[in-house]
């Protein structure tokens, strides 16, 4: 369905492109046509073909132009870069604009005005010295059309970002709701204050550091969540104290192990997603297993992307739906990052479950 939703739309642009093309060269020449009528005294059937021809010949020159800005992408170079692109192509328009009507007007003396040699053999030759009024005629009507292609590129770009921050806008909010709901359901409230009630009287020590860590986790979910991008060192800050809690509950039937590019830790990413996999790994692998298990996260830089997995005891079954929480995360990952980023979910051969989210790496990522 995405994939013919973008054909269509490539198809409504590039017939929108044609309708242009046809309709302004076409009004454009009308002047021409009606120029060599009265002033220059055509036949009407010259005229015609002389129109046709004015047509075809700022449609050829334009849409050669269109084709090299679109495979060298100047549709999305910033104002200033396109800028220092664009006047050189201005001057090259305008020189083949005047080179092909003054061989398009030498073509007619030669065939139609054979009574002076001399005249024609001197548009036939040397065309490109006529450069008044036909090479101002160009600079005119090529500025404007190059003006009209590129502000309607940028229009357009506008609106599409707006439509992505918008939607993304969206998207985060549904994910900071979903995220309360999974991560801080009146489950998992529950089994904490149980854990917090126990210890009060055995360790009361205990019982006020998981007070603060559940403080902390609640915080952080209020807060850390209106944030789009958070340093990696950041969001293993909220893992650890998470584990911690949880270990109060668990004990020994929960272990972290982690293996961790040290490099990795400023480049920044979604909030609360490392967050999100730690605590579906021991929801959905760990508490689900009388002896427990070893919860692995990993995350390293390859080939200007951060990897990060986190592997964990369990079993995918087939019709098992995937949560909210995950959904929203892939829906986050693919606006975020316009679809360079990904996540999976896979089941191993020794019954281990590995999620794993790549997101390329940007310069800006570093700058805390």
């Amino acid at each position: 369905m995405g994939s013919n939703k973008k054909i269509n739309t490539n198809t409504t642009r590039t017939s929108l492109y044609w309708k242009c093309q046809l309709i302004g060269w076409g009004l454009v020449s009308l002047f021409w046509f009606y120029i060599a009528l009265l002033r220059d005294d055509f036949k009407i059937s010259h005229a015609i073909i002389n129109y046709f021809l004015d047509i075809f010949i700022c449609i050829a020159i334009t849409h050669a132009y269109r084709t090299m800005a679109v495979r060298r992408k100047w549709n999305e170079l910033g104002m200033k870069n396109l800028i220092w692109k664009v006047i050189p192509a201005l001057f090259v328009l305008s020189l083949a604009f005047m080179l092909f009507m003054n061989l398009k007007t030498s073509a007619y003396i030669s065939l139609v005005d054979r009574q002076n040699d001399a005249i024609s053999k001197l548009f036939v030759w040397n065309p490109i010295f006529i450069w008044n009024p036909v090479l101002i005629t160009g600079l005119r009507h090529m500025t404007i059309w190059l003006l009209a292609y590129h502000l309607y590129h940028f229009y357009q770009r506008e609106v599409q970002t707006s439509k992505t921050n918008a939607q993304l806008s969206l998207i985060a909010k549904q994910a900071q709701l979903d995220n309360l709901a999974a991560q801080l359901n009146p489950h998992f409230l529950f089994n904490s204050l149980n854990s917090i009630k126990s210890l009060v009287i055995e360790n009361p020590k205990g019982a006020r550091r998981a007070i603060d860590l559940l403080s902390d986790l609640l915080r952080s979910s209020l807060y850390e969540k209106d944030k789009d991008l958070i340093p990696i060192e950041n969001e293993l800050s909220l893992v650890y104290d998470y584990i911690e809690l949880e270990k109060m509950r668990f004990e020994d039937r929960l272990q972290l192990k982690t293996d961790i590019d040290q490099e990795a830790l400023n480049y920044k990413i979604p909030a609360l997603s490392i967050q999100l996999l730690v605590e579906n790994a021991i929801k959905h692998g760990i508490d689900l297993r009388v002896d427990g298990g070893v919860v692995f996260l990993k995350i390293k830089k390859r080939d200007n992307y951060i990897h990060i997995n986190v592997e964990n005891p369990g079993v995918i079954h087939k019709n098992e739906r995937v949560g909210l929480g995950l959904e929203n995360l892939n829906k986050r990952l693919e606006i975020q990052y316009k679809g360079k980023a990904s996540f999976s979910l896979t089941q191993n051969e020794n019954d281990c479950v590995v999620a794993v989210i790549i997101i390329p790496m940007n310069i800006d990522d570093e700058k805390i």
